[in-house]
């Protein structure tokens, strides 16, 4: 194999990676998913509670992307889910809270989130955060 086609390999496997979305705002989750399709991730949605363990378990992402203050998801408890499996706790997290709540940002850090960013930050560096995370495995 040629040095060339090597860098090609490993690009499209970097382009084939599985990001677990759990937001349930559809203009938010819009906006996550095509700054990541245009980059060539994969994005699964979560909508549940239930979806969020059930899609992790199912399509092994390279990433989890919560919204801690999603009033239709709890966060924590998914953390905690996902903490809890063998199979899925190895799996970065990225999070995004408001930037007023200490308490939730320190909560989501002892729950074992990879990463935790206030809201403004993660639509401004959306991209840049998943790979940091990715990388910080």
């Amino acid at each position: 194999m040629t040095t060339n086609s090597l860098q090609t390999d490993k690009t499209d496997q970097t382009d084939q990676k599985t990001i677990l979305v759990a937001v349930t705002d559809i203009f938010f989750y819009t906006k996550v998913r095509d700054a990541l399709m245009s980059k060539g991730y994969r994005i699964e949605r979560a909508r549940t509670q239930k979806d969020i363990a059930e899609k992790a378990s199912a399509t092994s992402p390279s990433a989890v992307i919560l919204n801690m203050n999603d009033e239709t998801l709890n966060a924590f408890q998914a953390l905690e889910t996902l903490k809890a499996d063998t199979r899925l706790k190895t799996i970065p997290i990225l999070a995004f809270a408001n930037h007023e709540e200490v308490d939730t940002f320190n909560r989501a850090r002892a729950l074992g989130v990879t990463k935790i960013v206030s809201r403004n930050e993660f639509s401004a560096r959306l991209r840049d955060l998943v790979e940091e995370v990715m990388l910080n495995v």
